[in-house]
C-alpha cells in the first residue's frame, strides 16, 4: 500500500466527522444561507478546527460566495477544498538539516507518543542513508531510557545514555561528542516529558541548547514537539506553551488514525504558524512520514 492509500485509511475518522458530515449538509439544504453556514461551523469546530480559524475559513467562504454569486450548495465543497489547502501551504522549505552533525531535539509531554516518534523518525532517516545517533536525554521518567534503547535496537542504530537521574545536559554532551567522532549525519535527542508548565523542564531544555550551540556551532538544529492528535485542543494549548518557551520549528502529530477530531492539524497551523512536519497514521515502523498539505487536504476530501 503506498503512502497516500495509508493517509486516506489513517483519515478515515476525521473523513466521517468532516468531509461526509458536510456532504451531508450541502446535500440536505441545497441553497446557500446563514443557516448552513452555521451548520458547516459546528461540523468544523466539532472536528477541533478551533474557532477561530474555524470563523476565518466561514467568512472567507461566505466572501467568495458573494463574489462568485454562487447560489449552489455543492460548490461550497470545493470552496472549503481550496481554502483550506491555502490555509495550510508554508512557504518553509521543511527541515535543514545540512550539517555533519545535524540535531533534531524532540520535545513533548509524557504520553504523546515521544520514544514511539524518536525511533520512527531514525528510521525514516536511516531509510534515507543518514547515519543516526539517538540520546536518551529523558533521564527523569523511569523506563524511558530502555523503551528508547528497545527502538534503537529494532531500527539498528547506536544510543548514548547515562542512569536514569543523571543530569540530561550531560548526555547530550557525550552525544555530540559520539556523533562529532562517528561522523554521524544526525543526533535525534530525547528531551524529559514532564508537565509544559514546569519551569525546571524549561530551564533543562535551555541547558542542552547551550550545550548545542558550544560543542556545535554552526551546527542545523531543529526542535521537534510531539502532540498527541486524540487530544484536540489541549495538543494547541501545549504547542503554544512550549513555542513560548523553545524554539519550536515544527510539530510532530501522531495518533492521527485514532481521531475522528484530525482537524487539529488545520488549527495548529492556522493559529500558531508552526509547521506540521510529521505526522503518524499507523502502528508499523514506517508509519510516521513526512507532512504535506495538498496531500492531507486530498485524502480528507477524496
Amino acid at each position: 500500500m503506498g503512502f497516500f492509500e495509508k493517509l486516506k485509511n489513517g483519515l478515515a475518522k476525521t473523513r466521517k466527522g468532516i468531509t461526509e458530515k458536510i456532504e451531508q449538509v450541502l446535500v440536505s439544504f441545497g441553497k446557500i444561507d446563514d443557516e448552513l453556514f452555521d451548520e458547516l461551523e459546528e461540523i468544523l469546530i466539532a472536528a477541533d478546527v478551533g474557532i477561530g480559524t474555524t470563523m476565518k475559513i466561514t467568512d472567507n467562504l461566505r466572501k467568495k460566495v458573494r463574489e462568485g454569486k454562487i447560489t449552489n450548495a455543492s460548490e461550497i465543497k470545493n470552496l472549503l477544498k481550496e481554502e483550506l489547502t491555502r490555509l495550510m501551504e508554508t512557504e518553509d522549505s521543511g527541515l535543514k538539516l545540512d550539517t555533519v552533525p545535524s540535531v533534531i531535539l524532540i520535545v513533548g509531554v509524557n504520553g504523546v507518543g515521544k520514544t514511539t516518534s524518536i525511533g520512527k523518525l531514525a528510521n525514516y532517516y536511516k531509510n534515507m542513508g543518514k547515519k543516526v545517533i539517538l540520546a536518551a536525554g529523558d533521564t527523569f521518567r523511569a523506563a524511558a531510557i530502555d523503551q528508547l534503547r528497545i527502538w534503537a535496537n529494532r531500527v539498528g542504530v547506536e544510543m548514548i545514555s547515562h542512569s536514569e537521574g543523571s543530569d540530561p545536559a550531560a548526555v547530550i554532551f557525550d552525544a555530540v561528542q559520539a556523533a562529532k567522532a562517528r561522523r554521524a549525519n544526525l543526533l535525534i535527542c530525547d528531551t524529559a516529558g514532564r508537565l509544559h508548565t514546569k519551569k525546571n523542564l524549561m530551564e533543562e531544555l535551555k541547558k542542552i541548547y547551550r550545550v548545542i550551540e558550544k560543542e556545535l556551532p554552526g551546527a542545523d538544529v531543529e526542535t521537534l514537539l510531539v502532540l498527541d492528535a486524540t487530544t484536540g485542543q489541549n495538543a494547541v494549548a501545549q504547542a503554544r506553551t512550549f513555542s513560548e518557551s523553545t524554539n519550536v520549528s515544527g510539530i510532530i502529530l501522531t495518533k492521527l488514525d485514532g481521531t475522528a477530531k484530525g482537524g487539529i492539524v488545520i488549527a495548529v497551523k492556522s493559529e500558531l504558524d508552526i509547521p506540521v512536519r510529521f505526522i503518524g497514521i499507523g502502528e508499523s515502523i514506517d508509519d510516521l512520514q513526512p507532512f504535506d498539505p495538498r496531500e492531507f487536504i486530498e485524502a480528507l476530501f477524496s
